[in-house]
């Protein structure tokens, strides 16, 4: 049996972009960082996930290009305003795009039934969760019609998604 890579080696071995689309209302809700956050807890995101935001900050100070979008019902979930408040300190800070799509803008579009990621346009990392957001298993794949999928995929949401500096919680 192959061992998946880990996400610090698939962004070490990315050499153009690394792209993630999530479409969940809520994912991890026993992440401690979650739990913390509804608590009313301040914490700075890069320190909590400083091994996520080196990961990233190496691959974009190489050029790649590491883009993240959000399909989100509206109004949004708790989860999600959580996420909205984390994005400026460790997502952008460590060199990530992220554009914001309500999910009522996106009913025409052909959409993978799971989050991924796709980096290089060619290698898939599908996640899977379970029905409450929780254990995540990931599936790789470099099958060259699921790449193609994922990229036009995230590619049409992306062009039609709003950058995080000007999207407006619902």
């Amino acid at each position: 049996m192959t061992r998946t890579p880990t996400f610090e080696e698939l962004f070490r071995g990315c050499q153009r972009t690394a792209v993630h689309l999530e479409t969940r209302d809520a994912y991890m809700k026993s992440d401690p960082a979650f739990v913390d956050w509804k608590a009313g807890r301040s914490f700075d995101p890069a320190e909590r996930w400083a091994d996520w935001h080196d990961i990233v900050t190496e691959a974009t100070s190489r050029g790649v290009e590491v883009c993240r979008a959000r399909i989100v019902s509206t109004p949004v979930s708790e989860y999600i305003r959580f996420e909205y408040d984390v994005t400026d300190g460790l997502n952008i800070a460590a060199g990530e795009s992220v554009r914001w799509l309500s999910r009522r803008d996106a009913t025409d579009l052909a959409l993978p039934g799971n989050d991924f990621w796709l980096f290089d346009s060619s290698l898939v990392l599908v996640n899977h969760f379970d029905g409450e957001g929780e254990n995540m298993e990931v599936e790789l794949t470099e099958d060259a019609e699921v790449a193609k999928l994922c990229d036009a995929a995230f590619e049409a949401v992306w062009k039609r998604a709003t950058p995080h500096a000007q999207f407006e919680l619902a």
